[in-house]
């Protein structure tokens, strides 16, 4: 209903796409302003950081296009209109992420494409089989970790009712993070996204692999194949939470 709503004024959802697009393009340009100055960053060349950018724009383009109304979750507990999807015979969860749903969101993804299609044309890699399967599955499995933070996020706003932003900070503060090399960033907050929250599954570590590039953890090179499971477990346990939130529900009382 609300795709057939967007199309419905196609001018608009044009120019709001392309607002998308140049808004999150806006990163991308502040990285060409650095590579600009720099001929490496962290060690990294300008093919490998855009690389990074793209695979991790990518991922969250997806889980934000599919999953990122789960945001408003707490705004429907503190008014109440919750109580109507409860109701409906259909999944909550499902109501929840279709709701105003924003086809708009493809202009971050056809940007992330874009630069991730740059950036594979031009790195120094050999491409094998192995390394050629590699770019889809960081793709998948950064969408399933990305979206099971949102789902977690959500879930947490049961007992919050307004944490929005502590999601937005995992998320869009994320993909901030992830779009550069790792060997910029401290060891400790290197050791935070792989084992705390691994949002280093999205993209660095099969990155790393891929690139030939060593970890600055010092983790060996088969971790850069957990992802897929890193993003099951997370999935399992973002679905746990979301299911003892939805119980713990009681509603406004008005």
């Amino acid at each position: 209903m609300w795709v057939r709503a967007t199309l419905a004024y196609r001018t608009s959802f044009l120019l709001t796409a392309f607002g998308n697009f140049a808004a999150s393009g806006l990163d991308f340009v502040a990285i060409l302003l650095m590579f600009s100055r720099i001929r490496a960053l962290g060690g990294f060349s300008l093919p490998e950081v855009a690389f990074l950018y793209g695979t991790c724009s990518l991922a969250l383009g997806l889980s934000d296009l599919l999953l990122g109304n789960l945001s408003r979750l707490g705004a429907r507990i503190r008014d109440g209109t919750l109580d109507t999807l409860l109701v409906r015979p259909a999944p909550v969860f499902v109501q929840i992420a279709a709701d105003r749903f924003a086809l708009r969101r493809l202009g971050r993804t056809v940007q992330a494409l874009l630069v991730l299609g740059w950036a594979l044309g031009r790195i120094d890699v050999d491409w094998t089989a192995g390394r050629v399967l590699m770019v889809p599955l960081m793709a998948v499995c950064g969408t399933a970790i990305f979206g099971a933070v949102y789902t977690a996020g959500a879930a947490f706003q049961f007992w919050a009712q307004d944490a929005a932003e502590l999601q937005n900070s995992l998320t869009y503060g994320g993909n901030a993070l992830l779009q550069y090399p790792p060997t910029v960033f401290a060891r400790d907050l290197v050791r935070g996204v792989t084992f705390i929250v691994p949002l280093a599954f999205v993209n660095w570590l099969p990155a790393l692999w891929l690139l030939g590039r060593p970890d600055p953890l010092g983790l060996p090179r088969w971790v850069a194949f957990l992802g897929p499971a890193v993003a099951a477990l997370m999935c399992a346990g973002a679905g746990l939470a979301w299911r003892r939130g939805v119980r713990s529900y009681r509603s406004t009382g008005s």
